[in-house]
């Protein structure tokens, strides 16, 4: 009984994969056809699925982009660059989307070491350290065997500086998965989707509006209370906005 549940497991398994494979076939062809809502209903019917991709994602940007809908294309770019941190395509891309939002916020930059730490530890995803961490320490435990074993000095010397340039570089990977699995906890994105929003001092519709926001706008969501979010702007300002007027990374 169990070998035919696991089979009819696999098979449905299958059967969803192909599925999404066809869907993003017909999907690509919709697009290079300029049919953009035909392209952008069939990737998120994929998305429906449970299926998620940087590719796919980029994809959805890009149609989007051509439908002029700059929140949806901003978010889906902003998937994309989650899961390929460092794609040149797609940072392109997503500046090309920023272009369109009217709302011009000017990012505090970061200086000194803090900075040039984060924007390496940035180049890669979460997963990619860790599989970097994986590799090098699968590298470290071959070296050390060979060091072992090996009998010339010379050999000896220059295997076991591989190997402990290996463990470095791994127990470094490893960190570095860790501070971005910690980064991207700590700090919840969201992108503005409604038209206008308007951004207040407290967490109701008594409280002073302080600005207003428009759709495709980033910002940071430092807190959630009921039906409000009190976020966080690339250059500091912070108010509470209605939770519907945003959609979380």
């Amino acid at each position: 009984m169990r070998r035919i549940f696991l089979l009819a497991f696999i098979f449905i398994g299958f059967g969803a994969f192909s599925q999404n494979e066809e869907l993003f076939d017909e999907a690509n062809s919709a697009y290079q056809s300029g049919e953009y809502e035909a392209a952008a209903s069939k990737y998120e019917e994929i998305l429906e699925n449970g299926e998620t991709s940087a590719e796919l994602y980029y994809n959805l940007g890009n149609t989007y982009y051509k439908l002029n809908r700059v929140a949806p294309s901003i978010y889906y770019y902003e998937k994309a660059l989650q899961l390929k941190p460092g794609d040149e395509d797609i940072q392109n891309n997503i500046e090309f989307a920023r272009n369109m939002a009217i709302d011009d916020i000017e990012e505090v930059e970061q200086t000194g070491i803090a900075e040039w730490v984060n924007r390496l530890i940035s180049v890669f995803s979460f997963s990619t350290w860790a599989i970097l961490g994986i590799c090098f320490s699968v590298l470290f435990v071959i070296l050390f065997l060979f060091y072992y074993f090996s009998h010339r000095p010379l050999y000896k010397r220059i295997l076991f500086g591989s190997a402990m340039m290996s463990l470095l570089i791994c127990i470094i990977s490893v960190i570095f998965a860790f501070q971005q699995r910690s980064y991207i906890e700590d700090n919840q994105y969201a992108i503005i989707f409604s038209e206008e929003a308007e951004v207040r001092e407290e967490p109701n519709l008594r409280g002073d509006s302080s600005f207003e926001l428009h759709e495709g706008t980033k910002a940071r969501v430092l807190e959630d209370y009921q039906e409000w979010s009190r976020i966080e702007l690339a250059n500091g300002a912070q108010g509470w906005i209605k939770t519907d007027d945003l959609r979380k990374l």
